[in-house]
């Protein structure tokens, strides 16, 4: 992507559709003038008046509990440096993002106007009544470390500089698990650390917490190694400061053990890796250029212990692993502080981790047939869905032990159980599925490249390496979109009417014309439809000269898919195809079916849209519990609806008695589990979190989705096309350009499951 082309993208996702990545959200009903009435005046006066009694109470009636402040004056942006309280603001936005997603936190931004130390302090400590945490962000060196020590003395909520401690704690973690692959004892090693800002600072402290020894540690900055006869160091640097006769990150390098990066890029040569000690570890965190480039480092030592700030390498050293985590376990038993003891306890945990069988999801997403504890996986994935209910734990447990804690958990079960729930929002399966589309790029034809968003739609899968784009349509219309939209990749275009593509209308016909000659078809025939773009898509995907297919954005669904399934083959054992959309809620994901295609299906029809979307859901990685919708609840009806039903379900059970379904069963209780539990306590889907809905017929799935998507504003992937033997997928008309992208990604990933089917 040109420079030019990520500026305008960047600066109009920030912009559109509204400015700015996060919004205040009612979580209490305001419909009525009863609502509003206890929202406001006069009904708010009572918690105003238990807060006034018993200042605690704030916890119990306000969101305080739930809320962190992330506040940074703006003087050390990325690495934009000192751009102002204002130009910081997007990032301070993106940080309370993160912290939602990932843990469910919520979040205020406060961009404060103030370079003097002691003028941020009092505003800070003046607003610090609303919040239950406060991140501090982005904030230099070393006024960044008086803010903090004294805001951590003087306020009695948890406050962290994550700039300092984020980079510490997840290094940390990882340094502990490589020094353990490597038999070595931490006490002995000799420690180079490059930079001497906030982070490398509360990284090297970190590590003699860990057990590395002051002396066995050389830190270096611009200028060279820190050494005692140095002048005018900081008192920061001056705690490192070595008395060792060496200058320069050169000399330093020679025979030591570890490496610690966070300065600048390419700033580490072959010569120098070579010069180090046997087994060495290097975390290179210098991002987007680490100090040596993670290719280079392992061509030159087959030894080596390689991390980086990267999400292209293994061992990715990513903050996003540890504050969103800490902080809600500080949150969740009333922690006043972030001390050294829930640092380390945020160590230990990642570390334990990452020795722990990974979760097949985990494995999934980043395309490995079995990620193991090694050389390449010391600490755990930044998508692993564990990091939420075991990382807080340890975290509240350090809080608690230590006697930080005002509200300690008792029943660390539920503890473990609320924390799972809090995972169900967001839009993790989009990143997951986007992951996992990268790790291995496939061929994905746009049937129709020369409408606007399908290009724009295939750009960004350029982009962002989800796949390898094949462009449609019109070729002149297309060169002159992608002038004007900017997209300069060198992609593939056909259009099939055109002279260039005769020798293969000629080829694609012949070989369709083989599975139709029996069916009414003459060879004429299939070869004038080859002029059809989407007869011509689904024989590029046929003869292997595609991997996928998207199409359906101009026409109405059922003029799209009758060639599709006249083209392409079943699955085996598939004698009808079915249709299952994704839908991400506020609640987790849903997949419902059959949303496209049979319009009223059978009792034997019902068993094979439930098997082939089972098979979907565990190409996510996830476990299917299915539900057999209904407007009865287990024989309360005798319509010929609920009788078929029943006959699905009843076959599920005899022949697969190990599948998490059942039914018919109304929709509130097969998504309320406390109503299913009290009425219906002998359903297999007892306990189970529900994730499949299969609906009695088209109409009611199809409206069903639709509603959501419109109502509850749920992301939808699909409709995908299930028991088809390609990965060839029809979109609603009229999709935006985000569901094609998801789209897209969908059909890479199938490929790619199918591929390693074969």
């Amino acid at each position: 992507m040109s420079n030019s082309r990520k500026r305008h993208e960047a600066l109009l996702y920030h912009a559109k559709p509204k400015p700015g990545k996060i919004a205040v959200v009612p979580t209490k009903k305001y419909a009525t003038q009863h609502d509003l009435a206890l929202a406001y005046s006069p009904g708010v006066a009572e918690p105003c008046l238990e807060i006034e009694k018993d200042k605690n109470n704030v916890y119990k009636y306000t969101s305080k509990g739930n809320l962190v402040a992330v506040i940074s004056n703006g003087t050390a942006v990325l690495g934009l440096g000192d751009i102002g309280p204002e130009a910081s603001k997007p990032v301070m936005e993106g940080k309370g993002l993160l912290f939602k997603i990932f843990a469910d936190i919520d979040v205020f931004d406060i961009e404060v106007d103030a370079t003097d130390v002691d003028k941020f302090i009092e505003t800070v400590k003046a607003i610090a009544p609303t919040f239950g945490g406060i991140n501090l962000e982005d904030i230099k060196a070393p006024e960044a470390f008086e803010i903090e020590r004294r805001l951590k003395e003087e306020l009695d909520i948890p406050v962290m500089h994550d700039d300092q401690h984020g980079t510490a704690i997840i290094s940390a973690a990882a340094l502990k698990n490589a020094i353990e692959i490597t038999g070595k004892d931490i006490t002995k090693l000799n420690f180079v650390v490059n930079g001497a800002g906030a982070a490398a600072i509360s990284c090297t402290r970190l590590y003699l917490e860990l057990g590395a020894k002051r002396e066995n540690i050389v830190m270096c900055d611009s200028k060279g190694v820190i050494r005692k006869d140095r002048e005018n160091l900081t008192s920061q640097k001056a705690e490192f400061a070595t008395d060792k006769d060496l200058n320069t990150l050169e000399e330093a390098m020679h025979n030591a053990d570890v490496f610690i990066g966070l300065s600048m890029g390419n700033v580490v040569s072959p010569e120098m890796l070579l010069s180090m000690a046997k087994d060495p570890i290097v975390f290179a965190m210098a991002n987007p250029v680490p100090e040596i480039e993670y290719d280079l480092a392992i061509a030159t030592r087959d030894d080596i212990i390689m991390a980086t700030g990267r999400s292209d390498h293994p061992n990715q050293v990513n903050n996003v692993l540890g504050f969103p985590f800490i902080f809600r376990g500080a949150l969740d038993v009333r922690a006043t502080k972030i001390n050294e003891e829930m640092k380390l306890a945020a160590v230990h945990a990642l570390a334990d981790l990452a020795k722990k069988s990974v979760p097949e999801q985990v494995n999934i997403v980043y395309d490995e047939v079995s990620l193991t504890f090694g050389k390449e996986y010391i600490i755990p994935k930044p998508f692993d869905p564990r990091l939420i209910y075991e990382i807080p734990p340890a975290i509240a447990k350090a809080a608690m032990d230590s006697g930080v804690a005002l509200e300690p958990i008792q029943d660390w079960d539920n503890y473990r159980e609320e924390l799972m729930e809090r995972s169900g929002s967001g839009s993790k399966e989009i990143r997951l599925i986007h992951n996992r589309a990268k790790s291995n790029r496939k061929r994905i034809v746009f049937a129709e490249a020369d409408h606007l968003d399908v290009l724009k739609a295939a750009q960004r899968v350029h982009e962002e390496r989800l796949g390898h784009p094949i462009l449609l349509g019109r070729k002149d219309v297309i060169l002159a979109l992608k002038e004007e939209i900017g997209f300069t990749g060198d992609v593939p275009i056909f259009d099939p009417k055109t002279d260039e593509e005769k020798e293969r209308r000629e080829r694609f016909g012949a070989a369709y014309w083989k599975t139709r000659q029996r069916k009414g078809r003459t060879l004429s025939e299939a070869k004038k439809l080859m002029r059809e773009r989407n007869y011509f898509a689904a024989m590029m995907v046929n003869e292997n000269e595609a991997d996928a297919l998207i199409t359906g954005y101009s026409r109405p669904y059922p003029t799209v898919v009758r060639p599709i399934l006249e083209l392409i083959e079943k699955d085996k054992g598939i004698s009808k195809v079915a249709a299952c959309n994704l839908m991400l809620t506020k609640q987790g994901p849903l997949f419902l079916a059959d949303t496209t295609i049979n319009i009223n299906p059978s009792a034997k029809d019902l068993v094979k849209i439930s098997q082939m979307t089972s098979n979907l859901v565990r190409m996510f990685g996830m476990k299917p519990n299915i539900a057999m919708l209904s407007f009865s609840n287990f024989g309360s009806s005798n319509t010929e609806t609920s009788k078929k039903i029943r006959e699905a379900v009843s076959y599920i059970h005899r022949h697969f008695p190990n599948a998490n379904v059942d039914g018919e069963i109304q929709a509130d209780f097969a998504l309320n589990p406390e109503m299913l539990a009290k009425e219906f306590p002998f359903s297999k889907l007892n306990g189970k979190k529900v994730n499949v809905l299969i609906f009695p017929n088209l109409e009611s799935a199809n409206i069903t989705y639709k509603l959501l998507k419109q109502v509850d504003k749920a992301e939808s992937i699909g409709p995908v096309i299930l028991g088809l033997s390609k990965a060839v997928h029809v979109l609603q008309l009229g999709a935006s350009v985000d569901e094609m992208v998801n789209m897209a990604a969908l059909a890479a990933v199938d490929a790619q499951q199918r591929e390693k089917n074969k």
